[in-house]
């Protein structure tokens, strides 16, 4: 319980203060959503002053930040310039994607990861051992745009095999076996890319940290006991090849979520990246923060589950 209390105490700190330095980088970025002339032409200058009046923003920032702070706290991060609409309402309907594709390629980088690093380290100097390494230096070094625009190129436009863009086709009735197979179907690609985009650097790391593994004493003594492989795999290298990953995959957390502004933008995904983007070109500041807020938030709390994980698989483990 005294984890917990703590953990949720980081959370909350974290969070007050990267909305602070959001807030004042919103503020002191150039141009504004009632700029006049900036964005639209015709506004008057009257129009801007009753604009902002209607939203606050004549206020000192200070004044406007508190009242801020005081309707995210109940759950009100404002009303989008834009469209009108409650902030809260538009992220939460796109949420649902983003943090399905999200959690699809945490899992299964998780798994690749794990078992091409342990298969690479187990035939160390081999044809395999090679390939896995120029596969995972390959994955390290290509951006996630270009690994984006070569997939759309090769598997969309060259060979028509997988859809180019956004999540459905338009002939497909909604909420039937075949629209969510259509789905499926039209998230392949950018899964894909996010999956590829992130085995690389923690396959490394597992072959690393396998090699160092199997140079150790009590592998030494497993095998002179004459403890089968199979034990030896699972008795004595998974346990220790857990924390470590399950730590460096909650570490990247921010740049897989990060990710998403990209691929959602190329693929003409309606999730939270998609949105974060218009909202950046237009200068929607609730919506922008609203998004900050809650991707800073899924990502604290995927590093506070991935302590939790590594508490359980070992109780002797010390949350910092």
């Amino acid at each position: 319980m005294k984890i917990l209390l703590k953990k949720l105490l980081y959370l909350l700190m974290m969070l007050f203060i990267i909305s602070i330095i959001s807030f004042i980088a919103i503020n002191f970025a150039p141009n504004s959503f009632f700029a006049s002339g900036d964005l639209n032409p015709n506004i008057t200058e009257e129009s801007i002053a009753h604009l902002k009046e209607v939203y606050g923003l004549n206020k000192p920032l200070y004044v406007q930040f508190y009242a801020w702070i005081i309707n995210v706290i109940h759950l009100d991060f404002g009303i989008s310039f834009s469209s009108g609409a409650m902030v809260k309402d538009e992220i939460l309907s796109r949420m649902p994607i983003t943090l399905m594709m999200n959690i699809i390629s945490m899992v299964c980088i998780f798994l690749l990861s794990l078992y091409l690093g342990i298969k690479a380290a187990l035939n160390k100097g081999s044809i395999l051992d090679r390939c896995i390494g120029q596969l995972s230096l390959l994955s390290f070094s290509l951006p996630s745009f270009y690994l984006a625009l070569l997939g759309v190129l090769l598997f969309a436009v060259n060979s028509n095999l997988l859809p180019i863009s956004g999540l459905h086709s338009s002939d497909i009735e909604e909420n039937s076996l075949e629209y969510y197979v259509d789905t499926a179907w039209h998230l392949i690609l950018p899964v894909s890319i996010i999956i590829f985009g992130g085995i690389g650097s923690l396959t490394l790391y597992i072959r690393s940290l396998t090699l160092e593994i199997l140079k150790s004493d009590y592998i030494f003594f497993a095998k002179a006991r004459g403890l089968k492989d199979s034990d030896i795999f699972r008795y004595y290298m998974l346990p220790n090849l857990y924390p470590p990953v399950i730590t460096l995959l909650g570490l990247s957390l921010p740049g897989i979520i990060g990710g998403s502004v990209i691929l959602e933008t190329i693929f003409s995904i309606d999730g939270m990246g998609l949105l974060f983007f218009q909202s950046a070109l237009s200068r929607d500041y609730p919506v922008i923060m609203g998004i900050l807020i809650i991707g800073a938030f899924l990502t604290l709390l995927g590093n506070i589950i991935a302590d939790l994980i590594l508490l359980k698989l070992n109780p002797n483990f010390k949350l910092s």
